[in-house]
């Protein structure tokens, strides 16, 4: 799969900004990455974006009859199979694509993967894997869940290692990856009875380095490469440090001296207001990697616009070239033979 060339599944309709903005991103996705693009929703909207990209190359579109909206529940998708969603994660059931990118529904685009692709064997809930920035440059940290699952046992979490730590090592680059608990104390004995509960399993987990509990201070250090907690404390995560990187990008902004001196400074200060942009900014990470379900999709903020698809198309293409989902697959299989 690595030396062949990436097709993804775009859900064109799926989006605050759709299909303008997706639209665009694919389109750069498709010229800068060496990726196959196919746009999915309605022909005439998705023709037009493109008219007005000003793109000659050809780009492939599927026709998708109907939509999940926003404000609808994840289950829309079973009243309406025709949706787009639907029909892109029919295209990598099908083999006619390898990955899914949307920045729809985030709960439809769960439900939609669960119902066409399913799950990997030995996977009980598939969880959503985000990279933070840290302190240390070049080293990400992957958290998940951050946001599939809010109610949680302790034998998710410890599927949650093993997923985040097959992904940190193949496409993070990460040889061993540290594996932490998010918790409220470094002790052993602190937390509720999940924390306690799952912190014994990941003790004797042979598939995984367990370091121990991470406490949030901890997060961004770069002590750890792996951290699992739950949907609910997750996303809560997730949402602050991006609220906490457009307060950085925000402040600097503002104190920017101005005038012409300040220009001058600006000037020679581009290159590394933009390092620090590409650190901070969630756009430049696209997307949460679905990790657990049968295929690749990437899950793309609703507010999503050309840049930040275009990096959710650059993650869909490193987890197909790195074969994630078949590697965990492999992880477990291995560890379920070793059982029996």
């Amino acid at each position: 799969m690595g030396s062949t060339r990436a097709r993804i599944a775009i859900d064109a309709m799926g989006g605050d900004h759709a299909p303008a903005e997706i639209v665009a991103g694919a389109i750069r996705a498709a010229a800068e990455l060496d990726v196959e693009v196919l746009l999915v929703g309605d022909p005439q909207q998705i023709r037009a974006s493109v008219a007005h990209q000003g793109q000659s190359f050809p780009l492939e579109i599927i026709t998708a009859e109907d939509v999940v909206a926003m404000d609808e529940e994840p289950l829309a998708v079973r009243r309406k199979p025709k949706a787009s969603i639907n029909v892109a994660m029919d295209l990598v059931k099908n083999k006619r694509a390898e990955a899914v990118v949307s920045a729809g529904h985030s709960g439809a685009c769960m439900a939609a993967a669960l119902l066409r692709l399913g799950r990997l064997k030995g996977i009980d809930r598939p969880a959503i894997g985000a990279v933070f920035p840290t302190q240390v440059a070049g080293k990400p940290v992957l958290v998940l869940d951050v946001g599939a699952n809010v109610d949680c046992k302790p034998k998710y979490l410890d599927q949650f290692a093993v997923m985040g730590s097959v992904y940190s090592q193949y496409v993070l680059g990460t040889p061993e990856p540290k594996v932490g608990l998010l918790n409220i104390g470094e002790e052993e004995s602190k937390g509720d009875d999940l924390a306690l509960r799952t912190y014994e399993l990941l003790t004797k987990n042979p598939r995984i380095s367990f370091i121990g509990n991470a406490e949030g201070r901890d997060v961004l250090t770069g002590n750890f490469d792996v951290i699992v907690c739950d949907g609910f404390v997750g996303n809560v995560l997730l949402k602050f440090a991006e609220a906490v990187g457009n307060a950085v990008l925000q402040i600097l902004k503002e104190e920017l001296p101005q005038g012409l001196h300040g220009m001058v400074g600006t000037a020679l200060l581009k290159p590394n207001l933009k390092r620090i942009k590409q650190r901070v900014d969630h756009a430049e990470r696209g997307g949460g990697l679905l990790l657990g379900v049968a295929g690749v999709c990437i899950i793309s903020h609703g507010s999503s616009q050309a840049p930040s698809i275009y990096n959710a198309i650059r993650l869909a293409k490193e987890a197909v070239d790195n074969q994630v989902s078949d590697r965990i697959q492999g992880v477990l299989t291995v560890n379920s033979e070793q059982q029996l």
